[in-house]
């Protein structure tokens, strides 16, 4: 028995609309993260908390680290300098630890400077550690 090429048509469209729905409604099992999680609270550059803190201390993380094999000058330019993604949430990661070693909540004014040189990379990375005020309700 034949089908007529009308319905081998409405069954395809019909199998892919079935897996059009069925794939718009797929919620993954494991969560999607949107980045690192600190031990602190981040505000970067001019952002605030939106609560009273008290400053801490001023710290501050830099390094230099020579350049490797694959970073040096090739044909005249240089390729593959910088810190990777991964390199700057690791130094992020230590910075954030020495501010709740003090017992701070957040890190304010954050900033990252990268630099390179003929002979190596090098990083800053310095921030506020604070604390937050207690906030009491008036009962």
């Amino acid at each position: 028995m034949r089908l007529p090429i009308l319905s081998i048509r409405f069954i395809g469209y019909l199998t892919g609309l079935s897996l059009c729905l069925l794939t718009s409604c797929f919620r993954p099992a494991i969560p999607i993260s949107t980045g690192p999680k600190y031990p602190v609270e981040l505000f970067y550059g001019q952002q605030q908390p939106t609560r009273p803190y008290e400053e801490l201390k001023f710290l501050t993380i830099s390094d230099e680290v020579p350049l490797q094999a694959k970073q040096r000058v090739r044909g005249g330019r240089m390729l593959d300098r910088g810190n990777t993604m991964l390199d700057k949430d690791a130094l992020m990661g230590k910075l954030t630890l020495q501010a709740q070693r003090l017992g701070a909540d957040a890190l304010v004014n954050v900033k990252y400077q990268y630099y390179t040189t003929a002979t190596a990379n090098g990083y800053s990375l310095e921030g506020l550690a604070v604390k937050y005020k207690q906030e009491y309700s008036a009962n």
